[in-house]
């Protein structure tokens, strides 16, 4: 997804790992529906390591919402 750096070292701690299982998850020729699961579970640790660190939720809901998993 983004290697941007939230300047929140264990968030972007957080984000490498969560970005690492995404890439592993999509090797191979992945189908539609394992591309949607690898961004939901992306966006679903990035909302958690968010809240968990005083960062930002927006980008993270938004990114639910279109996933369509109601922002959660």
């Amino acid at each position: 997804m983004s290697a941007t750096k939230s300047g929140n070292v264990v968030h972007d701690n957080n984000m490498l790992l969560a970005e690492n299982t995404r890439q592993t998850a999509l090797a191979g020729t992945p189908t539609a529906a394992q591309v949607k699961a690898a961004d939901i579970a992306w966006a679903r640790a990035g909302l958690a390591s968010a809240k968990a660190n005083g960062i930002g939720t927006g980008q993270f809901v938004s990114m639910l919402l279109e996933l369509g998993t109601g922002g959660t």
